[in-house]
């Protein structure tokens, strides 16, 4: 038995920008990917990308089964929320551009460049409990997973 479609259904996207995509944007769209297994396009940018992600936050997710290998930053643009049902902002500030009718939503995360691994835990944990709840609002019907992080 087939479920039907409908004409407008599709598949929502969130775009995940920080300061230089190294850290908790790339969590968060990994993140996102696994819990949504499909069911949600995840990006994510930077509003000054770095040249590579940072290492701590690579350990801890590769940690976790995530693979961060073909993860490399890149430039956040008016295209890229514009394109997107919704824009998390966690960190950029000012310097995140404005795209009028565009939804956006901050997520105060604190910044896992150069911590120890505890505290880029604690924070990666802080993103997958926020994340988790993001992927129930934009796909209710969705079995969600356990958590990564779950003991």
């Amino acid at each position: 038995m087939t479920t039907p479609t409908t004409p407008d259904a599709r598949t929502p996207q969130v775009v995940f920008a920080c300061r230089a995509n190294g850290g908790r944007s790339v969590a968060s769209r990994l993140l996102t990917e696994h819990y949504a297994g499909g069911r949600v396009v995840a990006i994510s940018a930077g509003t000054e990308p770095g040249e590579h992600i940072h290492p701590e936050v690579a350990r801890v997710l590769e940690s976790l089964g995530l693979d961060t290998s073909r993860e490399s930053p890149k430039l956040l643009t008016t295209e890229m929320i514009a394109e997107s049902d919704l824009a998390i902002t966690q960190g950029c500030g000012e310097n995140c551009p404005y795209v009028p009718g565009a939804r956006y939503r901050d997520w105060p995360l604190d910044d896992p460049k150069g911590q120890d691994e505890a505290e880029v835990r604690r924070i990666v944990a802080d993103i997958d409990t926020r994340v988790r709840a993001l992927v129930v609002e934009l796909v209710p019907d969705l079995d969600l997973p356990p958590s990564l992080l779950a003991p």
